[in-house]
């Protein structure tokens, strides 16, 4: 009924003659209505913005309307200036400005909680509680997501490993391997894709893990290392030092052989399909190239160590240069 009474009320005010009147403006303006404020605040807030020119007609056309209970918090995209009625209705509909953020391929949660509470989507520390009390480390897909601002902590999470279970679970399923699990090949996807800066190479850079673990090996992988260090700070350590190598940590991958208890970050798709197909190739060694994230591979560790050695003669004659 307080529905139809408004759509009388609005064809009221048309028929007088006002449709002009009630256009909004063009400017558009962002406004941010805090959670707990009501209706004569907001009218307030939005007259203090230019939104509105009359906090009376506000005031009173929710009052009649019934929307005064019924104003919704959150971040709003409206025209500057707009008809006092007009801005009750939009509020009361919630028609919220969602806020995008871009949660990029190989981020910690810890990286992607701290980029959430910096957009105002949700706290970081709820944030890291729900993802830790869940094991959702890794299975948060990295991608871009529209969230209104203020979520609970539990709904942004519960968006993002949606979101996995829509596109890599499916990947999954049809790779029809039974050598690893869903978590382990999460994550053996995670350090490809923190070890990997060309695409290309992802698959080769799996084959070598595989061909390790195969042969029980120790992985001796650095991103599992920096992960150790780093899950609580969010920073990958740079520069690995031996006694980083040395401590005691079920992530520490040049002490314990096989996988690390979980994946270390989130990766992408085609990492996860590197996982999933590694190349065919018998490496089990690599070091950098260059500056541009390429590796050289090698099978035994001789050719491995003149490979090293080659790579620091020439990162010692750039640097002197």
């Amino acid at each position: 009924m307080r529905n139809l009474g408004v759509a009388l009320l609005i064809m009221g005010l048309l028929a007088g003659g006002v449709y002009r009147w009630l256009q909004p403006g063009t400017e558009e303006v962002l406004v941010e209505i805090p959670s707990g404020l009501n209706a004569s605040g907001t009218a307030q807030l939005l007259k203090k913005e230019g939104i509105i020119r009359s906090v009376t007609l506000f005031k009173i056309f929710a009052k009649l309307t019934g929307v005064d209970r019924k104003l919704k918090p959150g971040s709003y995209a409206l025209r500057r200036p707009m008809a006092a009625p007009l801005a009750a209705w939009r509020l009361h509909e919630g028609k919220i400005q969602p806020i995008k953020v871009v949660i990029p391929e190989g981020f910690m949660a810890r990286q992607i909680a701290d980029r959430l509470e910096a957009s105002g989507i949700t706290s970081s520390a709820l944030f890291m509680d729900y993802v830790r009390k869940n094991n959702l480390e890794g299975f948060l897909f990295p991608t871009t997501y529209l969230f209104a601002k203020g979520l609970p902590a539990e709904s942004v999470a519960h968006s993002m490993h949606a979101e996995f279970k829509k596109v890599v679970e499916p990947a999954f399923a049809s790779a029809g391997q039974n050598r690893f699990s869903l978590p382990q090949v999460m994550t053996l996807a995670s350090i490809v894709q923190r070890e990997a800066r060309v695409m290309d190479e992802m698959p080769v850079i799996s084959a070598v893990y595989r061909n390790r673990l195969t042969r029980r090996m120790r992985l001796e992988a650095d991103p599992t290392v920096q992960y150790m260090l780093g899950k609580d700070t969010g920073e990958w350590l740079q520069g690995l030092r031996y006694k980083h190598l040395e401590e005691y940590s079920p992530y520490n991958t040049y002490r314990y052989p096989g996988l690390p208890p979980g994946p270390i970050c989130s990766p992408g798709l085609e990492a996860v399909k590197a996982a999933l197909y590694p190349a065919d190739e018998p490496y089990l060694y690599f070091v950098a190239a260059d500056d541009a994230g390429h590796h050289v591979f090698s099978t035994t560790y001789e050719e491995h160590t003149r490979n090293v050695a080659r790579y620091r003669r020439e990162v010692q004659k750039a640097g002197k240069k």
